[in-house]
């Protein structure tokens, strides 16, 4: 293996590590959302109302994992049930207003955590460890198949 690649490795390791070591249990300590919630509202907010089956094909994960999460953002009032606009008999999941409220108070967290370890940065370092991260992110989604819509 070449040494570049294990540099990223280690330093992937490290990413890791630093994430779990500011957060409890995947979260800040002044979060709003889990991180499974985080991520379903990501989701469906970039992507429209799904149903679980499509939540699980996006996610990979089973039906059941799907149903549990989106009971809990339902009890939360993060999400609530709709036909398919498509019409049919299956029923989606669309982030309410609550929901997005907390998405972006949760988003807007995380941006100034990341703005105090970015500080120092230049904005071209910045836009230059974004876009390789992004490079990183989407080779991953190649290899497994599944794309993240992004903004």
């Amino acid at each position: 293996m070449e040494e570049p690649t294990r540099r990223v490795e280690y330093e992937n390791m490290l990413l890791g590590r630093y994430q779990h070591l500011s957060q409890s249990k995947g979260r800040r300590k002044d979060s709003a959302l889990e991180r499974s919630a985080y991520i379903l509202l990501s989701r469906i907010r970039v992507e429209g109302p799904m149903s679980i089956s499509e939540l699980s094909e996006a996610f990979g994960l089973d039906a059941s994992t799907l149903r549990r999460q989106t009971a809990a953002a339902l009890r939360a009032g993060l999400v609530e049930h709709i036909l398919a606009p498509e019409g049919g008999v299956a029923r989606k999941f669309r982030i309410t207003e609550e929901g997005e409220r907390r998405l972006d108070e949760e988003r807007e967290g995380n941006v100034r955590s990341l703005s105090q370890v970015l500080e120092g940065w230049s904005d071209d370092d910045i836009t230059g460890f974004a876009d390789c991260l992004e490079r990183f992110n989407t080779s991953i989604e190649r290899l497994h198949g599944k794309t993240w819509p992004r903004p």
